[in-house]
């Protein structure tokens, strides 16, 4: 064999792997149900419990319940926007992208609408 041939055939399993490798995502098993998320606010560890239908999100943080309309964008994709924000801050939507999905969580990301250099990452876990 040629050292060509090696080349091309190295080239050919590299490209065979990597696309043999994605990430699962089932997200439309994620777009209803309870979830928990633990984020980190202000310094300090914040525990969320939320309640998502396929149009409305309901976030219970200890004693506050805070509700956001929800609009798909795809399967995978979705923005929230507050129902009763408080502050100019609030009022801003947030777009939320699941980047892979595993037994009873997924892996997301998100960010205020059109801020694509403060984007953060969670993970939520179904308790229903």
């Amino acid at each position: 064999m040629s050292k060509l041939q090696k080349i091309f055939c190295i080239f050919i399993l590299a490209v065979i792997t990597v696309s043999c490798y994605e990430a699962e995502r089932n997200c439309k098993d994620f777009k209803t149900g309870t979830f928990e998320f633990t984020y980190i606010l202000n310094g300090e560890e914040v525990h969320s419990t939320f309640v998502r239908n396929d149009s409305i999100n309901i976030d219970y943080i200890g004693e506050e319940v805070d509700t956001a309309s929800v609009t798909w964008v795809s399967d995978c994709e979705f923005i929230m926007r507050k129902l009763h924000p408080h502050s100019l801050q609030e009022k801003k939507a947030v777009q939320v992208r699941i980047l892979s999905t595993g037994k009873d969580s997924y892996t997301f990301e998100y960010s205020v609408v059109g801020d694509s250099k403060n984007k953060h990452r969670g993970t939520a876990t179904r308790i229903d």
